[in-house]
């Protein structure tokens, strides 16, 4: 069984809380249920972390290239826009990734239009919000050649 990594970036911890209206109802604990749900589903073992901070997201990055993860699922928050550190640790550790957003970033503010994490992505999906997740878990199912 493939073993895939869902990174959730800073403030995604208080969806159902936060800006409703860009972000839907759906709690993160609601969001995630969904995901194991899914990937149970599509024959997949579906780890889920998430922090606030830039630095533990990048040490889980890099402990996913030792734990042999075999793809990972991330949705960098704000990260997204600005944070070379973050893209250089994706970049390192040659394993499939996926950028997911709940919104649709390019339909935004216009600082979110940019992604620094995107180019070292093999995909980026915006806008479908939770369905954004799956998406991206068929996508590295996809790559990963999985049945």
């Amino acid at each position: 069984m493939k073993k895939i990594l869902v990174l959730h970036g800073p403030n995604l911890n208080f969806l159902g809380i936060r800006e409703k209206g860009v972000y839907g109802e759906m709690s993160f604990d609601g969001l995630n249920e969904y995901l194991l749900k899914t990937a149970e589903e599509l024959g997949l073992r579906l780890e889920v972390f998430q922090s606030n901070s830039e630095g533990d997201l990048i040490d889980r990055l890099q402990q996913a290239y030792f734990d042999r993860v075999d793809g990972i699922i991330i949705n960098p928050g704000a990260y997204t826009h600005y944070s070379y550190a973050l893209r250089d640790a994706i970049a390192s550790i040659n394993i499939p990734v996926v950028e997911v957003h709940l919104s649709n970033i390019h339909n935004r503010e216009e600082f979110r239009h940019t992604s620094v994490t995107a180019p070292v992505c093999i995909g980026q999906i915006a806008g479908f919000g939770a369905y954004s997740y799956i998406l991206g878990m068929y996508a590295l199912k996809m790559k990963l050649n999985i049945q």
